[in-house]
């Protein structure tokens, strides 16, 4: 395979910055304890003061699963993701009091959608945030996070947990998920610009 061909597939997909200071930590839904750790560890060297979970369950799976096995130290049964990972953050010793919960999303555009809600009416200006997703995950999540907040600027502080910039492409799974994610990005996006120009 032409290698440069997979390089801007990798480029588009993969996102990462180094963390600044930020108003807040957003962690969009999912069933890894790994963007809630990453999210708690910036917490805790005081990248910002607050830390919004955001998610129900993935809207085609109908009810929460977690991709732990049973003798990972966060298995349990949740009714939500925003629980589960409400647990991984109070685990790791994050204030409740600086976690913002949202259980309402089914997918990533609900979670940028809901989560502006929430610091709406908590009257949170944020100028400055912080993403905690998964890495190949990151360009979609970024993007809708954006669209939802025009005026602030984001850093991508994603989370490997198999599928990196630089395996994707070596396995059947790695290439599922990121070209499913190319495919998202262009009919998802598709539907919200159409949307945008009807206004």
């Amino acid at each position: 395979m032409n290698k440069k061909f997979l390089d801007n597939i990798t480029e588009f997909i993969f996102i990462e910055h180094d963390p600044v200071p930020a108003d807040i930590i957003f962690v969009p839904g999912n069933g890894y304890p790994d963007m809630a750790i990453r999210a708690a560890r910036l917490w805790h060297e005081k990248y910002a003061p607050f830390i919004l979970a955001s998610g129900k369950y993935a809207k085609h799976a109908g009810a929460f699963r977690t991709v732990l096995k049973e003798e990972d130290p966060y298995f349990g049964e949740y009714e939500t993701e925003c629980d589960f990972l409400y647990t991984v953050l109070t685990g790791e010793k994050v204030a409740p009091a600086a976690i913002i919960r949202e259980n309402e999303a089914t997918f990533t555009y609900e979670n940028a959608i809901f989560s502006r809600r929430q610091t709406d009416k908590q009257n949170l200006q944020i100028r400055k945030a912080i993403l905690c997703c998964n890495a190949y995950h990151a360009r979609r999540c970024r993007m809708y996070y954006q669209l939802l907040y025009p005026d602030t600027e984001f850093m991508v502080c994603a989370v490997d947990t198999g599928i990196n910039r630089d395996n994707w492409y070596h396995t059947e799974k790695g290439i599922e998920a990121v070209l499913g994610e190319v495919e998202r990005c262009g009919s998802q996006f598709h539907e919200i610009i159409k949307g945008c120009n009807q206004i």
